[in-house]
């Protein structure tokens, strides 16, 4: 008498047998056409770096599909890409270029490109009480890198801010200088707010070795002429 198989031990067999089967192993995913772009390197003769003071209430992108101000209401060169963004209520540096290299080399944080912004936050911070920046502090995203913090004197010729910023009747402010070498989201006005001292107005003045020099709100300058 012939004998017939377990159905439901086979079935159990030929799904063990179908997990013990070694998948194919995925092709690498290329990179997306974008970021091939941006890492692109560009010839010299080509090669457009744009050094632009945004102004506050600014997009820093092209277009916008609400009426409000982009960087194309101030900038009409064709193919370059802003190298590290700013808030819409934040002023100052924005690099934009064609050179995918400088792009990465400005904003990747393995390439450990400072950027110092100009920061006025509202109360008088001891030099002791901004300590904690200076080791890294923990925000809700994790722990920030150690950075750079010093107390500043008001910058001379300093542009007034349109619509001009709010202040506690007979609360002092205080100017700072904070580098990092990171670009989080509102990542300083999250570190001052993390020590008790609020951000009422921020500018970024350099980014690596490229400064704002004395460029006015909405002016910018192409460094490669």
């Amino acid at each position: 008498m012939s004998s017939r198989p377990n159905g439901p031990r086979s079935v159990r067999a030929s799904r063990a047998d179908a997990k013990t089967k070694k998948r194919p192993s995925a092709s690498p995913r290329r990179p997306s056409r974008s970021i091939q772009r941006q890492r692109r390197s560009v010839a010299p003769e080509e090669r457009k770096v744009l050094v632009f003071n945004k102004p506050y209430d600014v997009l820093s992108q092209f277009t916008d599909g609400q009426g409000r101000q982009t960087l194309a209401d101030f900038i009409d060169v064709k193919d370059v890409y802003a190298a590290g963004r700013l808030d819409r209520d934040s002023e100052g540096l924005m690099v934009l270029t064609n050179d995918g290299i400088l792009q990465a080399k400005l904003t990747q944080p393995k390439s450990k490109a400072e950027k110092t912004y100009w920061v006025q936050v509202d109360g008088a911070p001891s030099d002791e009480e901004l300590e904690p920046l200076r080791r890294g502090v923990t925000l809700k995203d994790g722990p920030t890198l150690p950075a750079k913090v010093r107390i500043m004197e008001e910058p001379s010729h300093l542009w007034p801010r349109t619509p001009p910023v709010r202040f506690r009747a007979n609360i002092p402010t205080t100017w700072l200088a904070i580098t990092i070498m990171e670009g989080r989201n509102r990542q300083v006005r999250r570190m001052t707010a993390h020590i008790g001292y609020p951000t009422l107005r921020l500018i970024r003045y350099s980014m690596g070795d490229i400064t704002l020099g004395d460029l006015q709100p909405g002016q910018w300058q192409d460094l490669q002429r």
